[in-house]
């Protein structure tokens, strides 16, 4: 999660919402970064480049693959319903996310995307993990907005 943190405060710093997202896939005990990413709809022109699809897109072509199995993404946010329709389509096997996104994440705070009865995979998720560095992070960014404007 440190390093999706990181990418977080690098997109706060080329004026991106700050969020990011990180995919370690597993090798028995193993473990490999194959995708570091960082919100990017703004530079991008992209409104479905955030940082879950991006990383999603990264591992994908790391890997050759655009199933993700054994794959765990680690986002400093809650992802949106459109992010967990990907994480669904690209068979993460798991899902950590730092902070709630009270507006529109849809893990468990406006929605339960990922316990969807008509998908047909399953992501595991776990919340919590450095919620109030990414949250500090999102506060600061929005409080530097507010006060620019």
């Amino acid at each position: 999660m440190a390093l999706a943190i990181e990418a977080a405060d690098a997109a706060a710093a080329r004026g991106e919402v700050p969020v990011g997202a990180v995919v370690v896939r597993r090798y028995g005990d193993e473990h490999e970064v194959i995708a570091v990413a960082a919100n990017s709809p703004i530079g991008q022109c992209d409104p479905t480049a955030h940082a879950e699809i991006v990383a999603l897109r990264a591992a994908a072509q790391h890997i050759g693959n655009y199933r993700l199995t054994g794959c765990t993404l680690y986002v400093t946010l809650e992802p949106c319903t459109m992010c967990c329709g990907a994480l669904a389509h690209a068979r993460i096997e798991r899902l950590v996310f730092a902070a709630r996104e009270p507006r529109a994440g849809a893990v468990c705070s406006t929605a339960q995307v990922l316990d969807h009865e008509a998908l047909n995979h399953r992501v595991s998720w776990q919340e919590g993990l450095m919620a109030e560095d990414s949250s500090a992070l999102l506060r600061q960014f929005f409080r530097t907005r507010r006060q620019s404007s």
